[in-house]
């Protein structure tokens, strides 16, 4: 009987896998696995737990939200040979389910994960050598992620990070940032920046969202500059959000890399799939291409 590392984080979201756990487990049960629990006990538990015990097993699964499947993805990247990873999301907002085409129901999610999902190689990024496996942005939003109450997330969903985002607009400051990426420059006054790797961010559709592909070793990349006035910001936030058409300030700009540094005379704060992920005056971002099996719905 094949082995399963199941790694649950029972206070993501509402807390309602509690109320899930007995029919996922049975999930399992019935597709043959030998199912193994562990509840999550602090931050970077999830990691850890990966790191520590999923060579030991044919897959691991994780149930929580974006936040829980970024930890333990980081840690089976320490592994030589780490096993498929299924994910059962119960968080606010869901990003990575929304890209890996999951079924919002956790025992439809978790027959996916045991069962009928197709293990495909995905590329998962380094920030400063820590791995992500959607997003890492700074500046204009990206401390609303981390700083946004739960019971708000829990309510409103994705539309929480909008309302906390709107009341940040007035602390907004540009960064003189430096980009290199795949051989070449851009310098300028950035109001946020965003490297992703996903169809869905915070709850929305990221810019060319078609474009596009998991495993193709290509990072998408969207900035903001510092815009001549107030309408232009909000044209290219609106632009940045699809709530139109095109960015006519432009203020917004858009390309593909594998590989970038950002250099900076101050410190940037980052978000790395929805948490915080350290301030850093110099940041390399690089593409591992293929990096680690994930379970993806049909």
């Amino acid at each position: 009987m094949n082995r399963l590392l199941f790694i649950y984080n029972p206070t993501s979201g509402t807390g309602q896998i509690k109320g899930s756990l007995s029919a996922v487990l049975d999930v399992f049960t019935k597709a043959g696995w030998l199912t193994t629990s562990y509840p999550t006990q602090c931050p970077g538990d999830a990691a850890r737990s990966a790191r520590e015990l999923g060579g030991q097993f044919d897959r691991v699964v994780c149930a929580g939200g974006d936040g829980t499947l970024s930890e333990v993805a980081s840690g089976l990247m320490e592994l030589d040979s780490p096993p498929p990873l299924g994910y059962i999301p119960f968080g606010s907002t869901n990003d990575c389910a929304a890209t890996l085409k999951l079924p919002k129901k956790p025992r439809e999610a978790a027959v996916v994960a045991g069962g009928t999902g197709v293990p495909f190689p995905m590329d998962i990024g380094l920030l400063n050598d820590r791995p992500f496996v959607y997003v890492a942005a700074f500046g204009a939003f990206t401390k609303v992620a981390y700083d946004t109450p739960q019971d708000l997330k829990n309510t409103f969903g994705h539309l929480a990070y909008i309302f906390a985002g709107i009341a940040s607009l007035p602390t907004i400051a540009p960064y003189p940032i430096r980009v290199e990426y795949d051989g070449q420059v851009l310098e300028d006054d950035f109001f946020f920046g965003m490297v992703s790797n996903a169809h869905s961010i915070g709850g929305l559709k990221p810019p060319k969202a078609e474009q596009v592909v998991l495993d193709d070793g290509l990072f998408e990349v969207t900035l903001v500059k510092k815009p001549l006035s107030l309408a232009d910001l909000t044209d290219g936030l609106q632009a940045l959000v699809n709530l139109s058409p095109a960015d006519r300030s432009g203020a917004l700009v858009q390309f593909q890399a594998r590989e970038l540094t950002f250099t900076c005379g101050q410190e940037i704060p980052w978000t790395v799939d929805g948490e915080f992920g350290g301030s850093h005056r110099v940041s390399h971002v690089i593409n591992q291409q293929k990096a680690l099996r994930v379970i993806r719905g049909a």
